[in-house]
C-alpha cells in the first residue's frame, strides 16, 4: 500500500510518498481501506515542526479518516468487512476523563497517523459513519467537529438561548456554529476576513466582529450583550485572545480552551478568573463515547460538514499548502480512494 511519511523536519514538500506493507488486524482491531483523511492545523503544524514534538521518522502524519472496513481481527463482534467507519483521534480513549495512556494514543503523533491506503484501528476506537454523509465528509469529524461538540455539550451544555462567542472561522469554530445554530444557541463570530464572516452568517450566525478593524472585539461583545457578556467562549486562540474572552464573558460563565495559535508569550490576570467565577476547561478532543453521541445527532439533524476544497491522495502536498495559506472556509480533504 502507499502511504505518506514525514521523514524530516523539511516541512511539507520534504513529505514523501512511500511503499509500505499492508498492516494486519490484531485482536479487536480492524483493517480499514481509507476513502478520504481531513486536514487539521494540528497536522500541517507537526510536519512544520516535527522535532518539537518530538516524532519518531518515519510517522505518517493526519489523526482523521473515513473508510471501509476490508478485514477484521480476532475478538471483534460488532464491526463487519463493508461496515462504513471514522477513525478516533485517540485509539485508547473510549470514555471519561483523559490520562497518559490516552494522550500517548493519538493518531498521526505519538502513533502513525491515516494518510494511508489501508489502516488497522482499535474496534472500541471506531465509530460509524452517519448514513448520510459521503466519506470525504466523515473524514471531516473525528479531531475539529468533536472539539466542538465537546466544547458546547459536556460537563455544563448550552442552553437553547444562550449566547456562545466562536473565535475565528477555522475548522472547530464552523462546526461549532454548525452545531450552535442546530441547538437554538445564538453566537457572535469573529474573522480577520468579511468573506468568512459572510459565509458564518448563511450558517446562521447571529453578530460578527471582525477583528482587523475592531481590535477592542472584547468590548463590542459586551455592547452586542448588553454589557453582560456572554455564556461561553470557544477559545481557539491562546494566550493572545483569552484575556480578552475573559472579559467578553459573563459573571459565572465558561471558557472553553482549545487552541494555542496566537502570541505564545501573553500575559493574563488570573484574579479576572477569580473575580468573575469564570471556569476555564482545557479541551483536547474528546473519547471515543462523545464521538458516538455527536454522529447520533449528526445523522439526526442531517447536518453535513462544509468542506472547501478536495485533493487527490498524490496531490497531499498541495493540500497542506492550501492549510498554510489560511484562505480556506471548512475544511480542507484528501481524498484517498
Amino acid at each position: 500500500m502507499k502511504a505518506w511519511e514525514i521523514t524530516s523536519a523539511g516541512g511539507i514538500d520534504a513529505l514523501e510518498l512511500k511503499q509500505r506493507p499492508t498492516p494486519q488486524p490484531g485482536h479487536n482491531q480492524v483493517l480499514v481501506r481509507v476513502g478520504a483523511s481531513s486536514i487539521n492545523y494540528r497536522d500541517l503544524s507537526t510536519i512544520r515542526d516535527p522535532e518539537a514534538r518530538k516524532l519518531a521518522y518515519p510517522t505518517i502524519p493526519n489523526s482523521d479518516c473515513a473508510g471501509v472496513v476490508t478485514a477484521i481481527g480476532d475478538g471483534v463482534t460488532n464491526i463487519a468487512v463493508g461496515d462504513r467507519v471514522m477513525g478516533c483521534f485517540f485509539q485508547d480513549w473510549e470514555t471519561g476523563g483523559v490520562s497518559p495512556k490516552a494522550m500517548a494514543s493519538a493518531l498521526g503523533g505519538p502513533i502513525d497517523g491515516v494518510l494511508a491506503e489501508e489502516v488497522v484501528l482499535n474496534t472500541a476506537a471506531v465509530v460509524p459513519v452517519p448514513e448520510h454523509l459521503s466519506l470525504e465528509e466523515a473524514s471531516t469529524l473525528p479531531c475539529a467537529a468533536l472539539t466542538a461538540w465537546h466544547a458546547l455539550t459536556a460537563d455544563v451544555p448550552v442552553e437553547a438561548g444562550e449566547t456562545v462567542l466562536l473565535l475565528g472561522t477555522g475548522g472547530v469554530s464552523v462546526f461549532a456554529q454548525q452545531f450552535c445554530a442546530m441547538l437554538g444557541v445564538q453566537t457572535i463570530v469573529t474573522s480577520s476576513s468579511d468573506d468568512k464572516l459572510a459565509h458564518i452568517r448563511e450558517l446562521g450566525a447571529a453578530q460578527t466582529i471582525n477583528y482587523k478593524t475592531d481590535p477592542d472585539w472584547e468590548k463590542t461583545v459586551l455592547d452586542m450583550t448588553d454589557g453582560l457578556g456572554v455564556d461561553r467562549v470557544v477559545e481557539v486562540g491562546g494566550p493572545g485572545t483569552l484575556q480578552k474572552s475573559i472579559t467578553a464573558v459573563r459573571v459565572g460563565g465558561r471558557i472553553q480552551l482549545i487552541g494555542v495559535l496566537t502570541d505564545p508569550g501573553a500575559k493574563i490576570a488570573p484574579v479576572d478568573i477569580m473575580r468573575k467565577s469564570i471556569t476555564v476547561k482545557g479541551i483536547y478532543v474528546a473519547p471515543a463515547e462523545m464521538f458516538r453521541a455527536m454522529a447520533a445527532a449528526i445523522e439526526e439533524h442531517r447536518l453535513h460538514p462544509v468542506i472547501d476544497q478536495v485533493f487527490d491522495f498524490e496531490q497531499a502536498r498541495g493540500a497542506y499548502h492550501a492549510m498554510a495559506e489560511a484562505g480556506h472556509f471548512g475544511k480542507i480533504v484528501i481524498r484517498v480512494e
